[in-house]
């Protein structure tokens, strides 16, 4: 098995870091009149929001983060690589092009689309079906990783749709989206300690 060289521990632990302390910290400069229940994280970085360099800052740290942690993930079939890879270069986009102050923007939304679907994906598409892989890697968590990130962003969509919960919907899937790569990384480091030295 290809070895996962350590710094990619480093690039994907920081993901969820940079995302979730990103909204984090910017929601608390924008306020009270701020509900991260029911408005999204592109709220924070649209243009003339008090955090919106901050949002602006952790989306392309994420991206950054995800793709050095596709460089690094040799284990991982190539389409899941390129697919994490392609998804974060989608979050430097949407660093690049934030929403306006009010209304929607069909760019961004776009291109955050594209990056859901991505991140979505990569967990399957990287997939080892051989039995000796790594856990994080294997047919059924990479399957049950999907599922999850996709229903999650189908909760997401019938809550913007109803007015309803979307901040904490696209919270928990980008958590999880942000989140994935860091386990599978982890696995295929514990996998080689266990296995011992390759060559």
């Amino acid at each position: 098995m290809r070895l996962v060289p350590g710094w990619a521990l480093l690039s994907s632990g920081c993901a969820p870091v940079a995302l979730i302390g990103g909204w984090t910290f910017a929601a608390s400069l924008e306020g009270p009149a701020y509900d991260p229940a029911t408005q999204t994280i592109s709220v924070l970085a649209a243009y003339g929001a008090a955090g919106f360099w901050v949002m602006t800052a952790a989306l392309a740290a994420l991206g950054v983060c995800h793709v050095l942690t596709a460089l690094g993930l040799r284990p991982a079939a190539l389409p899941g690589r390129a697919a994490l890879g392609a998804g974060g270069v989608a979050a430097l986009v949407v660093a690049l092009i934030p929403p306006p102050s009010s209304g929607g923007s069909l760019r961004h939304g776009s291109v955050a689309a594209v990056a859901f679907v991505l991140l979505a994906v990569w967990p399957v598409l990287a997939a080892d079906r051989r039995g000796a892989a790594p856990w994080g890697l294997r047919p059924v968590p990479s399957l049950t990783a999907t599922a999850l990130m996709v229903v999650g962003a189908a909760w997401f969509m019938i809550e913007m749709h109803q007015g309803g919960a979307a901040g904490v919907a696209e919270r928990l899937v980008t958590a999880l989206q942000s989140l994935w790569p860091f386990v599978v990384v982890a696995s295929c480091l514990l996998h080689r300690h266990h296995e011992g030295p390759s060559r």
